[in-house]
């Protein structure tokens, strides 16, 4: 599967107003229920960043399996609320990561989202910001690539909606017991987004720099010709040390803010 098959002819754009300052990107918290220390890491940072804006680059959810999930009592609608109470006081925006690509229009009029397009080119204090989630990049993990490109359909998507909730969330439990029984083989090798898919990708949208998640591999990586890859870090507050940070665009560039 190549980029071109990924992305659109023209990327979206998102326009900053005069008035942003700083906007805050973030992705790959995993949040779930048993996770507590994250939660509560992402509630603090919610009801206390001064940014003018922020931007959730995917995977803010260990799994969302539809958005009447949130319509229930549970940790579902906690997040929702926390989500609706934070964009009353600044705009938030959503990328679908490849744990999240259910988050729908319902959520994102639930709880006051802006839904984006993998990718998209902010457009900040005159410079050009290639924002992805990731995964479409990393051109070698194919049999990834063919199930992401299954569950994007929006015909699988209607059928795996149609399912009564109880099933859907069952059937995510035991991917995710895949997915950790992968994590503990030794012999797996993760992908990592290709070179030269980034390169295409920032040409396509005439940007220097590109943003993404999904690796887990925070890290600054020089493309050649005064291109560049930036990767956000995951977060889990409870690992030794804590992970918990943003990549904040402002006037003065890119900058990580560690929260624990």
């Amino acid at each position: 599967m190549s980029t071109a098959a990924t992305a659109p002819a023209v990327f979206a754009e998102l326009v900053a107003p005069a008035s942003w300052r700083t906007v805050d990107l973030i992705s790959d918290l995993h949040l779930q229920a048993g996770e507590p220390a994250t939660f509560e890491a992402w509630r603090g940072y919610l009801e206390t960043t001064p940014a003018d804006a922020l931007v959730i680059l995917g995977d803010l959810f260990e799994v969302w399996v539809g958005d009447d999930a949130a319509g229930e009592p549970g940790f579902e609608a906690q997040c929702a609320e926390l989500l609706r109470r934070t964009a009353a006081r600044l705009p938030v925006f959503f990328m679908h990561g490849n744990r999240d690509f259910l988050v729908g229009a319902a959520l994102a009029a639930r709880s006051g989202l802006t839904l984006l397009d993998d990718p998209t080119v902010l457009v900040l204090h005159g410079e050009r910001w290639l924002l992805s989630h990731g995964d479409a990049l990393c051109l070698d993990d194919t049999d990834y690539l063919r199930f992401r490109a299954q569950v994007r359909t929006p015909e699988w998507q209607s059928a795996f909606l149609a399912r009564p909730l109880a099933e859907r969330r069952a059937l995510a439990r035991a991917m995710r017991v895949q997915s950790e029984d992968r994590k503990r083989d030794p012999s797996v090798v993760w992908a990592d987004v290709d070179a030269d898919a980034a390169r295409d990708w920032l040409a396509r949208g005439n940007a220097r720099t590109l943003v993404h998640g999904h690796t887990h591999r925070p890290a600054e990586h020089d493309l050649g010709d005064g291109l560049r890859r930036l990767v956000l870090s995951d977060w889990d507050a409870a690992a030794h040390p804590p992970r918990a940070q943003l990549l904040c665009l402002s006037p003065a560039g890119a900058q990580r803010v560690d929260l624990r």
